[in-house]
């Protein structure tokens, strides 16, 4: 679909005057650091951004590079990620600082197609950490941005799919300033979620987040948590510090065993 360019120009000012008045402050907004750029969007991807403002500044502060990430242990890096949920975050994020070390010289790489082979980062998350970063005219979407084309182009429709959005998003991008005009949008986002019935319910990919008390996912930050205070536990000492069924617990730590969290030595589990 493409629009006269009086409609996008009438759209790029709407969101541009909104920012003006509305702009919201983050320190990982407007630096010159692609390492702050990574860490903030590898714990933007699943989390709030109130929840995220105080942890990333304890991350930075305690582990303020990419040769510091990478050769941090993995229970402190963990510690630090504590509150944020999905923890593969944390094993991603380590286990990208240390290619970034160990392949790029300590150098971020701006070319998304080579962001989108580190750990845990697709697509989108590639395109959006080499615009903030380097300030380059990348298109992607995320939940905010989604929730603005929604609200202003397709006001009656449901089950919209992004295909139909991301050609939108490019005529409507502000190449000479792409990292301010994403902010822009986003802000404008949380506004409209705030005030309105949230756009994104209408878009074909929305799926409401289940419910975290009693979830695999608690039993998964139990474990790694226990194994934080505890740093080396046998199977029935899970069992004994957790109020879940042990078939469970036993299917979560394999899932953890998988993927490399958690590791076993005998018949004892540490981090």
């Amino acid at each position: 679909m493409t629009y006269m360019i009086t409609d996008i120009l009438h759209f790029n000012q709407i969101i541009f005057e909104f920012y003006q008045e509305n702009k919201r402050s983050f320190v990982w907004r407007d630096v010159d650091n692609p390492y702050w750029i990574l860490v903030s969007e590898i714990m933007l991807q699943q989390t709030q951004t109130f929840r995220v403002e105080h942890k990333f500044e304890q991350f930075v502060t305690a582990l303020p590079s990419f040769e510091a990430l990478a050769e941090a242990p993995f229970p402190l890096v963990l510690a630090l990620w504590k509150g944020l949920g999905y923890n593969r975050r944390a094993k991603y994020l380590k286990e990208s600082a240390q290619k970034v070390m160990s392949e790029f010289g300590g150098i971020l790489p701006q070319e998304p197609a080579i962001l989108e082979r580190f750990p845990g980062i697709g697509p989108n998350t590639a395109r959006s950490i080499s615009t903030f970063a380097f300030n380059l005219p990348h298109v992607f979407i995320e939940t905010n941005i989604r929730a603005v084309f929604i609200h202003h182009f397709f006001p009656k429709r449901e089950k919209i799919d992004d295909k139909e959005l991301l050609p939108l998003i490019e005529q409507t991008l502000d190449k000479q300033n792409p990292r301010q005009w994403y902010y822009a949008l986003m802000d404008y986002g949380v506004y409209l979620k705030k005030n309105f019935i949230n756009p994104s319910r209408r878009s074909k990919h929305h799926a409401k987040q289940s419910k975290f008390e009693g979830s695999d996912r608690q039993i998964r930050g139990q474990i790694l948590e226990q194994l934080l205070c505890h740093s080396r536990l046998k199977q029935e000492g899970f069992y004994d510090l957790l109020l879940f069924n042990t078939d469970r617990i036993d299917r979560v730590i394999k899932q953890l065993l998988s993927e490399g969290l958690i590791r076993q030595k005998d018949e004892v589990y540490f981090l």
